[in-house]
């Protein structure tokens, strides 16, 4: 059994999709506790002349709060009680990853939006990353093991 299972989401539902994954294993009786963990990214062109960073970042966290939230609220009313939330600033592998370790995660789910070729090499991989640097053991869900 899984103690505590860190579920990163960016509110697409390409990776919610591994919700339904961490479900029928929790119902199994093999998750004890859920992190939900969204990551509010610092682009480059944020720094831009006229862009206000920390009002566009402070909106963006209150916002994935509340959408982190939301998926909280709907787990509660599925049954599943032992969901807790943090939302942080930053690179999302690195972030993933070090969160994994703070908070004793002994497994990191979530889902590959299937990038492959120059999309893959121009936008780099957060689940490639998580994969190859996690000493946690990581179920990666592929964009064909959902139904969206």
């Amino acid at each position: 059994m899984y103690q505590k299972v860190l579920v990163p989401l960016d509110g697409s539902p390409l990776a919610e999709c591994v919700l339904d994954h961490v479900k029928s294993l929790a119902k199994a009786g093999n998750i004890g506790e859920w992190l939900l963990l969204g990551i509010v990214e610092i682009p480059p062109g944020w720094a831009k002349e006229g862009i206000d960073f920390y009002a566009v970042r402070d909106t963006n966290i209150v916002n994935t709060e509340s959408y982190l939230a939301k998926i909280k609220d709907d787990l509660a009313k599925e049954g599943f009680q032992k969901v807790s939330i943090e939302v942080l600033v930053g690179k999302p592998a690195d972030l993933i990853i070090a969160n994994a370790q703070k908070h004793g995660a002994d497994l990191i789910a979530l889902a590959t939006h299937g990038h492959t070729g120059i999309s893959k090499w121009a936008f780099g991989s957060v689940s490639d990353k998580v994969v190859h640097y996690s000493r946690v053991p990581v179920l990666l869900i592929r964009p064909e093991g959902c139904c969206l």
